[in-house]
Formats: structure tokens, C-alpha cells, sequence
């Protein structure tokens, strides 16, 4: 009872909602899940709701969020990949609290950073991208093998809009500096991460501060990266020394740079997908571990931007 309990969720709540996705009768009779329906469906239901029980044996949460995963997974016929994930905890954080993969998309993105020198990870927001990274670099902080941890953003309003704020250039992009903040507190706990920010052994800093340096023996995180130009992206992949490793992450449809400008992140996944040591990771909407409605979202601007292009290039084809 307590197993099937966690898998309908509140009212049965995780019940009604893959009886909607997958177009399914279903209720429930005992300890008994029944579903009715197309053949299909029944199918797919029935793998989506076997997942859902390992995950319940396993401890892990069954939340609205993984149900909708899951269902992703099973109209694919990939359901099955999402057992996977269950093995390995990425960290644990200052108060005990494993954090795990989510996602297939999230477990491939984990192994690419492990395996390789440098990665992109590329995908929409809400899919982990960064706070991942943090949780590794800490991780490898923790095993001795980094000596610093180096988290770093561009700031695409240093110009005139953050020339209205008092302070200099590091008081004015804390807070788009904040999501690297909070992760690194949760995972380190507020008392050490200050010591640790006071010893320089943590650095958080604006992408103009990379200029110059070399970057030794670092685990080093460039955040929002598709706001970097072509030559800002050269600059800080240039940076990295002896015992480092680096981590890029972006979503390459929120390019905030002027007209004109191509994206550093575009351009580098571009020219440097063949290069050894280098891992290029692309999460998608499916990856996305924030409220299901921020899945729903995401596609839906994806579809506007594809009847946008598709309008375009209509247009070229008839000027033509």
C-alpha cells in the first residue's frame, strides 16, 4: 500500500495525469492499478507505471515531473533507459543529501564531464546544466583532484544598464552571478563556502576577470556561455592550464548579444565537435527537471521559432 500510495501520488494525482497523456481508463481496485485502453497505450502505461515502482523501492521520488519524463520515455520506447540513472550519486551536499541524475540526458552530460577535458553542455534552461557542473566541481574539490574551483558568466549588461548601479564591475554582476552562489552553498554549507571564498581557494567572477591568467590545476565553470562573443570564447578556453578541467554551459536560444554578433557558444560547439578530449553534451526540453510546465513552455516557443524559420525560408524560396 505504502509503494502504490507514492506511485498515484496526492488524490491520485500521478494516476489521472497518465490516464490523460496516454488517452487510458484507468482506476484502482485493492493493491491493483487497472488500465484501459488502446492496446498501445495499455502497453506504454504499464512500462511507465513499472518504472515508477523501481523508483519507489529505490527511495526515490515519484513526483509529477519524472511521471512526465517517464511517459516521454515510453511513447519513444526508451523507458527502459531511465532505470540506468538510478545507479551512482553525482555528490552529496553539506547536510547529507545524495544528489543523483534525473535524466538520461543528465547521466550522459555527468559522464561527459568525467571523462573529458572540456565540455559544452548545451540545452534549455531548467535541465541542470550548471548546477550539475558545480556539484562536480566541489566533488573533485572534496577528492583533492582540483585545487580551486573557478565559476565564471560574461556580463552582457556591463555597459549602460549596470553603469546605473553604485559599486564596481564585481558589485554589479553578483547578482547574475547568484545561481553559482547558491549552488556552491548548498553544496558546501555557508560556513565553509565562506572560508573557502576568503582563502581565494573558490573564485566567482565576472568573464572579463579570465583575461590574461593561466588557470592551473582548477575545475573551472563558464556559465551562460552563449553570451559570449567568438573572441571572449577563444579568450577563456585559452585560459585553462596544467590539471585543469572546464566545464561550458548555454542555451543557445537565449543569445542576448548585440545584432550582429555571433554567439562564442554557437561557434565553438561548432568548430570543436571533433576534437579529442572534447565532449559536446545537448540536453533537451526532455531533460528539463523544473515544474512540467516549464517543458510545456520551452516547446512551445520552440515550435513558434521553427513556424518562424520555416515561414522564412519560404519567403527566400518564392524571392527566389
Amino acid at each position: 500500500m505504502d509503494r502504490l500510495s507514492r506511485i498515484l501520488g496526492t488524490f491520485d494525482e500521478n494516476l489521472t495525469l497518465l490516464s490523460r497523456e496516454l488517452n487510458l481508463v484507468s482506476y484502482v481496485e485493492g493493491v491493483k492499478i487497472i488500465l484501459e485502453g488502446e492496446e498501445r497505450d495499455v502497453v506504454c502505461g504499464e512500462e511507465v507505471i513499472s518504472a515508477l515502482l523501481t523508483f519507489a523501492e529505490s527511495g526515490e521520488s515519484v513526483d509529477k515531473g519524472r511521471l512526465v519524463y517517464c511517459i516521454e520515455l515510453a511513447k519513444e520506447g526508451r523507458v527502459g533507459d531511465i532505470l540506468g540513472i538510478l545507479e551512482g550519486v553525482v555528490a552529496v551536499t553539506s547536510r547529507g543529501k545524495q544528489i543523483k541524475c534525473k535524466t538520461v540526458g543528465q547521466k550522459q552530460y555527468v559522464e561527459a564531464i568525467k571523462k573529458n577535458t572540456v565540455v559544452f553542455g548545451v540545452g534549455p534552461a531548467g535541465t541542470g546544466k550548471t548546477y550539475l557542473a558545480v556539484c562536480l566541481a566541489v566533488a573533485a574539490f572534496k577528492s583533492k583532484q582540483v585545487e580551486k574551483i573557478i565559476l565564471t558568466r560574461p556580463a552582457v549588461e556591463a555597459g549602460e544598464k549596470l553603469g546605473f548601479l553604485p559599486g564596481d564591475l564585481q558589485t554589479k554582476v553578483d547578482p547574475y552571478l547568484r545561481p553559482l552562489y547558491d549552488a556552491l552553498q548548498e553544496m558546501l554549507g555557508m560556513e565553509t563556502y565562506a572560508k573557502l571564498m576568503e582563502k581565494g581557494v573558490i573564485e566567482v567572477a565576472p568573464l572579463a576577470y579570465m583575461r590574461g591568467r593561466t588557470l592551473s590545476n582548477a575545475f573551472i565553470i563558464l556559465d551562460e556561455a552563449q553570451n559570449t562573443t567568438k573572441e571572449q570564447m577563444k579568450m577563456f578556453l585559452t585560459r585553462m592550464g596544467e590539471g585543469s578541467k572546464t566545464v561550458v554551459t548555454g542555451d543557445v536560444t537565449q543569445v542576448d548579444l548585440p545584432e550582429g554578433k555571433t554567439s562564442g557558444l554557437v561557434h565553438a560547439v561548432k568548430i570543436l565537435k571533433n576534437i579529442e578530449g572534447i565532449g559536446i553534451c545537448r540536453l533537451t526540453d526532455k531533460d528539463v527537471v523544473r515544474h512540467p510546465m516549464v517543458m510545456r513552455i520551452i516547446r512551445a516557443y520552440e515550435a513558434d521559432a521553427e513556424k518562424f524559420r520555416g515561414r522564412a525560408q519560404k519567403k527566400e524560396r518564392n524571392e527566389g
